[in-house]
């Protein structure tokens, strides 16, 4: 029966490798557009995969790059049960390196603790560093020596040993690292101190504190204890500003992250407004309480009870935060592979209607030779299969290929992800597909009898 029905469609050569073509076009796109959703979920899975520990940030804000945090709640972090290692962090945006306008994709500049972050016991810009460099230490506290991303020291031609220019001040380059992904390889790393005097940022504050916790610790309720600490302190939230949102051009992965969460978003940490007052709880283990009760709760400018003036996030609910932006992705990819696919099917069913036109004589015959309604029904299902299996095999071939070439053309601004999971999908869904569009027509002509059939034909 296959044999049968690859020789009827290699007959009308033309009309086959039309319907073919409309139908492998549509998968490419499919492949090619799903894999953006797929790349940014797999970028952020995979990055938060390698970084296990908690951050603490201004509630409100999208990343620590907004955040701003008194710098001396770490002590109090510090001596939570459960934490093994505090580290303070100062994020800024890098404007011009060696005289470049930095716009896209995004730098910044990372002030970190240098003594706390040699504690940690998983650091990937540590863990990842390239030979030929080192990591900063000790020594490096109160220098300007730096590390920096492969991309960054690819693009302007340094290595260790080298200077480079940010922001208007040299930095020695010490070492380079290289993760592998698009929100990591995006840094110029710092002693804390030097990021503070470089950007004029406040003594006093930090962005973030990254929290790594003592092994078997549950990440959600260390982070409710930490949170516990600070009830009722006065922080403002974070709210969005021109200045705060003016980073550059939203382009390539990054551009998307950025405008998701550059929108205004309540805290998850304050009551909804229709909810009423939050009741008041008294932690178990909590610093200076006497104070934070009589300051009691703040009110933010919303008229919104503020009880936690500090975020703390696992790397598993910022990936769940992240999974809204793909999901919104995945709506707009569908409703554009939509189109392209129902053109491919109306292709399919056009040819398939076409062909059983013109050979209902042969059908009439077949028939008329003891031939079932059912063969002929599995005759023309075959020949429709056999275009959606061949449309989808080639189809997600070629967009597997395409999505190799765009990454390897652009890999600091986009990283798509054309998994084994979407390129099966694809193929399963062009059979079908292929199958759908010839049952029309394989109906009409199984219901034609011998004699019509014959008669019109």
């Amino acid at each position: 029966m296959l044999k049968f029905a690859l020789r009827n469609l290699m007959s009308r050569p033309v009309r086959s490798l039309l319907s073919f073509l409309g139908l492998t076009v549509a998968i490419v796109g499919m492949v090619g557009l799903f894999s953006v959703a797929r790349g940014v979920d797999h970028t952020l899975t995979s990055t938060f995969g390698r970084i296990p520990g908690l951050l603490a940030m201004q509630p409100g804000a999208p990343i620590p790059l907004f955040s701003r945090i008194p710098a001396d709640w770490e002590q109090e972090i510090a001596a939570v049960e459960g934490v093994a290692t505090v580290n303070s962090e100062v994020w800024q945006r890098v404007n011009l390196i060696d005289g470049k306008m930095i716009m896209s994709p995004p730098r910044f500049l990372f002030g970190t603790n240098i003594e706390t972050r040699l504690r940690l016991e998983s650091d990937p810009y540590r863990q990842d560093m390239l030979p030929g460099g080192r990591f900063l230490n000790v020594d490096d506290v109160g220098t300007r020596n730096t590390v920096i991303s492969k991309q960054i020291a690819e693009e302007f031609h340094v290595g260790p040993g080298d200077v480079l220019n940010v922001n208007g001040y040299e930095l020695t380059v010490v070492g380079i690292y290289h993760c592998g992904s698009l929100l990591l390889d995006t840094a110029v790393i710092l002693d804390i101190g030097q990021v503070r005097a470089m950007s004029r940022f406040d003594a006093g504050s930090v962005s973030a504190f990254y929290i790594e916790p003592i092994a078997d610790i549950d990440d959600r309720q260390l982070s409710q204890e930490i949170r516990d600490i600070f009830r009722g302190r006065d922080l403002e939230p974070w709210r969005p500003s021109a200045s705060d949102l003016n980073v550059g051009p939203r382009t390539g992965a990054w551009g998307a992250v950025l405008e998701f969460f550059s929108q205004p978003r309540k805290s998850p940490n304050s009551p909804k407004a229709a909810d009423g007052p939050a009741p008041k709880v008294v932690p178990e283990r909590r610093s200076s309480s006497a104070a934070s009760e009589a300051k009691g709760k703040q009110v933010d400018r919303s008229g919104s009870s503020l009880e936690f003036p500090l975020e703390v996030r696992s790397a598993t609910e910022w990936s769940e935060r992240f999974s809204d932006l793909t999901a919104d992705l995945n709506l707009f990819l569908g409703v554009m592979t939509a189109i392209g696919v129902s053109i491919a099917t109306l292709s399919i069913v056009n040819t398939m209607l076409m062909s059983v036109s013109e050979r209902l004589i042969e059908f009439g015959i077949l028939k008329a030779n003891g031939w079932s309604r059912i063969d002929v029904l599995k005759l023309i299902t075959c020949e429709s299969a056999a275009l959606g299996l061949t449309g989808g095999v080639v189809g997600s071939a070629l967009g597997w290929v395409v999505v190799g070439i765009i990454n390897s053309q652009w890999p600091e601004r986009v990283q798509l992800y054309a998994s084994p999971g979407l390129l099966a999908f694809s193929v399963c869904f062009a059979t079908a597909l292929g199958v759908l569009g010839g049952l029309y027509p394989a109906v009409w002509a199984m219901r034609i009898s011998p004699m019509e059939a014959i008669r019109r034909g």
